[in-house]
């Protein structure tokens, strides 16, 4: 008995719903300058998977420090 394909769709929605969540109450919880946060946001909304992995290498680093 090996994996199915309903076993394999639903790992592949959890590793990509996963990192969307933490993503997106990430960047609610944290104050950017400007309009930083409403594209992010956007970003992590329309383009989940590309757009969590972008705000975690890039994104984090343009909060502002309190």
């Amino acid at each position: 008995m090996g994996i199915g394909i309903i076993e394999l769709f639903m790992m592949l929605f959890l590793f990509g719903f996963i990192p969307f969540i933490i993503a997106f109450v990430d960047i609610l919880r944290s104050e950017f300058e400007g309009n930083n946060k409403l594209i992010w946001l956007l970003a992590v909304i329309f383009v989940p998977l590309i757009g969590s992995i972008a705000y975690f290498i890039i994104g984090r680093k343009q909060k502002v420090k309190t």
